[in-house]
């Protein structure tokens, strides 16, 4: 079975676009196990400057599914449940901006969507690097409106990430249920970007296979990010993190404006 798959992806593919792909998912799973988030920002970053931004949107689906399902239920089912009630309208209002901004991904010019998507990535960065720390009480106005735009970006874009951790930050979520509560959050995005985009056609009996073959590095990444988290100052490794996102953002707009 998986040499069929590897033959199918392959087909599709050179040697080295599938070689720069599996690393880059190794990569965000690295980051993802330390920090909580960011793997979609990283793989769509890195996949598509080696392929086109639809494949690339296509191939971060299943990866993120499945290490956002390990993330939420790291503590159980019960404080995953916990976890989905406090932040309901959040979730609510984020997959119905996602089923919407999710059609758009076919019709929007190539500029734009990497213009969607670099943006917030370098504003977020830049933001937290300065030592931007909001700080917001949870109110339904709000849920609406962040889990709005996070959903809006995800659907066009698999990154939601940047808006959640903000409005998280600002809540002065403990960090233990934060990252629960970001896997809870990210893992029903995922399941909600894979239906609208098998819908859309982005994740086609093409591209599901890449995104299939993407999921081993990544988990054995979020390992790798785990074991990282238990033996550095995580806050350091953070801040560098962003570094890192900030640069991909930036990538991302030179190649939208020029």
């Amino acid at each position: 079975m998986l040499s069929e798959i590897m033959e199918t992806v392959l087909a599709d593919l050179t040697l080295l676009q599938l070689i720069s792909a599996l690393g880059i998912a190794v990569l965000a799973g690295i980051v993802k196990g330390v920090v909580g988030f960011a793997m979609p920002t990283v793989m769509i970053s890195g996949l598509s400057s080696v392929l086109a931004p639809d494949v690339a949107l296509a191939a971060l689906i299943l990866p993120t599914l499945v290490t956002n399902g390990m993330q939420a239920l790291r503590q159980g089912l019960a404080e995953a449940l916990a976890s989905m009630r406090r932040f309901g309208v959040f979730l609510g209002a984020g997959l119905c901006a996602l089923l919407v901004s999710s059609q758009l991904v076919a019709i929007l010019p190539l500029r734009a969507l990497l213009l969607a998507i670099g943006l917030p990535v370098t504003l977020f960065g830049l933001a937290q690097l300065a030592g931007w720390q909001p700080r917001l009480s949870q109110s339904r106005p709000v849920e609406i409106g962040l889990g709005g735009l996070s959903g809006f970006i995800g659907g066009m874009s698999g990154i939601w990430g940047p808006t959640t951790v903000t409005y998280l930050t600002a809540l002065g979520v403990e960090k233990r249920e934060q990252m629960r509560v970001q896997g809870v959050i990210y893992g029903i995005g995922a399941v909600a970007l894979a239906l609208a985009h098998t819908g859309s056609g982005v994740l086609n009996a093409s591209t599901v296979w890449l995104s299939a073959a993407l999921i081993p590095p990544a988990v054995l990444g979020m390992w790798l990010g785990g074991l990282v988290q238990d033996r550095i100052d995580q806050q350091a490794f953070r801040r560098a993190t962003l570094a890192v996102l900030v640069v991909a953002g930036l990538n991302l707009l030179r190649r939208a404006l020029f």
